[in-house]
């Protein structure tokens, strides 16, 4: 049984204020570590940037608490507006599929609970480029060479069948629901977990780019997560998914390519 408008209304105001929360955070984060809106340090940033993880001092970006923080407000902030469809999908169901208000949090939340963990995940791996040379302490690529093949490797995934499969839960969750559906918040909850593994299936590749041009870089999050809502959206998703492939492709060729142009 639907509930009412007061109460849907409360749920929608409180995921908004979600996100909002989250950009937020990410904006207050930036600032803190000297990072204009593209990511560009000024001097106190620049001095972070070249410090040496090893050092004998606490830096929050080389420990993995701070750093998941950081993370998972990125993941609230740049996957929750991809939610949307899905979730008015479910809204769609609640009448003739019997489903709640208590299984619309459950999906809210099992999504979560999997971008979360991958929050989790890409942090050991940002840890373990910094401490290996590879990115500095704002999650910059030290070399033309890493940033060039991460962009070719997230572009020629674009071309792949697990992105074709992945996609094609995300652009369509309708049909997603109506082949796993289940009731109530444990069913909702079910269902959110199946459905955030197949987002994170199509969308990690745009959260490793942030390693190209830094992980606060607020400009490449707006970006991202504009491309990731169009892809989503019924009328448009199939039709960008490709096209971006190719950009990305481009832009590691040509990033691969600059050393060359400068003589380096």
């Amino acid at each position: 049984m639907i509930l009412s408008y007061p109460v849907r209304n409360l749920l929608w105001l409180a995921f908004f204020a979600s996100i909002l929360a989250a950009w937020w955070m990410m904006y207050a984060m930036a600032v803190d570590m000297d990072l204009d809106l593209i990511g560009r340090p000024g001097a106190q940033g620049e001095m972070m940037r070249n410090m040496d993880p090893r050092m004998d001092m606490y830096m929050p970006m080389a420990n993995f608490g701070p750093l998941f923080v950081m993370w998972a407000a990125m993941m609230a902030a740049m996957m929750l507006p991809t939610m949307v469809p899905t979730l008015r999908s479910y809204e769609d169901l609640m009448v003739s599929a019997n489903g709640s208000w208590a299984g619309w949090i459950g999906v809210v939340l099992g999504y979560g609970i999997v971008w979360v963990a991958f929050a989790a995940l890409i942090t050991a791996v940002q840890l373990g480029l910094l401490f290996g040379g590879v990115v500095d302490m704002l999650g910059i690529s030290k070399t033309p060479l890493f940033a060039g093949l991460l962009l070719l490797a997230v572009g020629a995934f674009q071309f792949t069948r697990t992105k074709e499969l992945c996609h094609g839960v995300c652009h369509s969750p309708m049909s997603y629901f109506l082949g796993h559906w289940r009731t109530g918040f444990r069913g909702g909850l079910r269902m959110g977990l199946g459905l955030g593994v197949f987002c994170v299936g199509c969308c990690w590749g745009f959260m490793a780019l942030g390693f190209v041009g830094g992980v606060m870089n607020l400009l490449w999050m707006g970006l991202a997560t504009l491309f990731m809502v169009l892809e989503k959206l019924p009328q448009i998703g199939h039709r960008v998914t490709r096209p971006m492939g190719f950009v990305l492709i481009l832009g590691g060729v040509a990033v691969l390519s600059a050393p060359l142009w400068n003589g380096g």
